[in-house]
């Protein structure tokens, strides 16, 4: 039997029953499921991911109690309880900015983001995978968030809250829908400006700085500007008993209409330009 070798002893991809890979062409791993799998694994593997979580919670828990405390002292009319956990939004928010920033930034600046190209070439895949991954995270975390701050500030606000389930239940449910949103908004920013200081210095002005600003100024056209950013809208989402000028599906609409506009613009950057 004739067996062609090629210098060095090393076989064919004819005789080993494999097809040859082009320059530039990897294999296909898994698809998108493969890339979520790769996503979550990644996203746990490090500390990061859990710190930013607790610290979340901490920063909810530590909120909630002031502001049902102070509600209390200064006798604001009664409210509904779950009033605390979405004003305490303002701030656990960036525990899921900061998660969504380093899933997408470590990796650009360690280089293993070519790595995670190679086994997924089809970069919207590789963009998604995080993006459903940080949200699905910061829908859970978000629910636990609304859950935790809402038991912590029943006691401080001492009957100047009220309780109902139902409205309970759905201020809970914009929390975790409001802050994955977020998380995939950060996504697109993250990958749009691939540096970790620059992507959060954008976030922190789009979701705190801006919205601050635009409220301290007063006035109803600015008013108006700030209810259609981000945290206007989540604050309407998560906020029970206060007018608001649209309601809760426009409030999910505008969060979401920002998401996409972030994710598509880190979608552009991360086709164009070189990992």
């Amino acid at each position: 039997m004739n067996t062609t070798t090629r210098h060095g002893g090393s076989t064919g991809p004819e005789e080993t029953g494999t097809a040859p890979v082009r320059p530039g062409e990897a294999r296909a791993t898994g698809g998108f499921a493969g890339a979520v799998a790769a996503e979550w694994s990644k996203l746990w593997s490090v500390r990061s991911a859990w710190i930013c979580l607790a610290a979340g919670l901490l920063v909810t828990g530590v909120f909630t109690f002031y502001y049902a405390s102070i509600a209390r002292i200064n006798g604001h009319p009664v409210q509904p309880v779950a009033n605390a956990a979405a004003a305490s939004a303002m701030i656990s928010q960036f525990a899921v900015v900061v998660l969504a920033t380093v899933a997408v930034t470590s990796e650009y600046a360690t280089g293993s983001v070519r790595s995670s190209l190679l086994a997924v070439p089809r970069r919207h895949l590789v963009q998604g995978a995080k993006a459903l991954v940080t949200g699905a995270v910061a829908f859970l975390g978000g629910a636990v968030y609304g859950v935790v701050g809402t038991a912590v500030a029943w006691g401080p606000f001492e009957g100047r809250a009220s309780f109902e389930a139902g409205t309970a239940l759905g201020q809970v449910l914009g929390l975790a829908v409001y802050e994955a949103l977020v998380a995939v908004l950060t996504v697109g920013v993250a990958f749009a400006v691939r540096h970790a200081a620059g992507a959060l210095s954008v976030l922190v002005l789009l979701l705190w700085g801006l919205p601050s600003v635009l409220l301290g100024l007063g006035g109803e056209t600015l008013a108006a500007v700030e209810d259609r950013l981000p945290y206007g809208a989540g604050d309407h989402l998560t906020r029970a008993g206060a007018d608001a000028p649209y309601g809760t599906t426009t409030a999910v609409l505008v969060v979401a209409a920002w998401a996409a506009a972030a994710h598509l613009t880190g979608l552009y950057v991360l086709r164009r330009r070189d990992a």
